[in-house]
């Protein structure tokens, strides 16, 4: 590890960061994949899902958006990309006393870049001495580039072979997402602290399906969720 007192952001960090996602981003193709499968689905082009893919690079929220995509409002869907996305607030935030000495193209670059994954192994890193911040931005950008590939395939296959129904991808999608969120609520399980917010963000989102505008239910919940959390954190 390049061990330095000067903030920079450099090729090299950029090829260790890629180094350390590579490995991880061949499962986020096939996640690519479904994303592309689902936005063909609901009805997307797949030009329209490869440029999703392209500019916005959030799973969680591309996901969020598809069942909105063709009834929702604008400002529907903006509201629950935001409440979906409002954790890079944090991200952001938490990596800031290393990558706020970058001047602000550089900044802006490297955080373009966020996700979870990259994050996580950043933060860690920097906290080690670790000054390159050229690892975070190597980290997303092959990440990123996985993630576009598995949307095109995933596109091009849903163009292909039409209605996807009759190969039980409409089951498959939610029981994907559900093992997935099952694991990592197991897996970061804290009483509570877990499972009351969680608990509160899936009843909102239920009722409000029935109650509120299209996406705003998912608003809702996250708000719910997140205030519920707040209240019971450390307790």
């Amino acid at each position: 590890m390049q061990v330095t007192s000067e903030i920079l952001i450099s090729a090299r960090g950029v090829r260790r960061g890629m180094r350390k996602m590579f490995a991880l981003a061949l499962f986020i193709v096939p996640y690519g994949m479904a994303f592309g499968v689902a936005a063909i689905d609901s009805g997307m082009s797949a030009t329209h899902a490869v440029a999703m893919s392209v500019f916005m690079f959030s799973g969680a929220a591309q996901f969020a958006s598809l069942d909105l995509w063709s009834s929702a409002s604008v400002v529907s869907l903006l509201l629950v990309v935001l409440a979906v996305s409002a954790r890079f607030i944090l991200l952001g935030a938490s990596l800031s006393p290393w990558v706020n000495k970058l001047n602000r193209p550089q900044r802006l670059a490297a955080l373009t870049m966020l996700s979870d994954p990259n994050f996580a192994d950043s933060l860690n890193a920097f906290q080690n001495h670790e000054r390159d911040i050229g690892r975070l931005f190597g980290g997303g950008l092959v990440l990123w580039a996985a993630w576009i590939i598995g949307t095109t395939v995933g596109a091009v296959i849903g163009e292909t072979f039409g209605d996807l129904e009759r190969f039980g991808i409409d089951v498959l999608m939610p029981s994907y997402f559900a093992a997935l969120l099952l694991a990592g609520w197991l897996s970061e399980w804290q009483g509570r602290q877990t499972w009351l917010p969680a608990v509160t963000a899936a009843l909102v989102a239920v009722i409000g399906l029935h109650v509120l505008p299209p996406g705003w239910n998912i608003v809702g919940a996250a708000v719910a969720g997140g205030v519920v959390g707040g209240l019971f954190h450390g307790r």
